[in-house]
């Protein structure tokens, strides 16, 4: 399972796109990607979905979000 945290890169101002697409571009067969994030990316959601992922979206509380994407069989 690949883990990106976004949380730290959106604190300090960054844009953790890119780095997301390559985690999910860079997957096992099979190997979900879960995503961290201080608020429910639902953008996120919606392009990895039209690529072919689907997604359960997890409200860890404060704020933070999990999402687990993994890819169609």
């Amino acid at each position: 399972m690949a883990t990106v945290d976004a949380r730290p890169m959106i604190a300090a101002g960054d844009e953790p796109f890119e780095t997301i697409m390559a985690a999910a571009a860079s997957l096992a067969d099979g190997e979900p990607l879960v995503v961290l994030a201080p608020f429910e990316p639902v953008p996120l959601e919606g392009v990895l979905s039209a690529q072919g992922f689907s997604y359960e979206a997890d409200d860890l509380g404060g704020g933070d979000w999990r999402v687990t994407f993994r890819p169609a069989p």
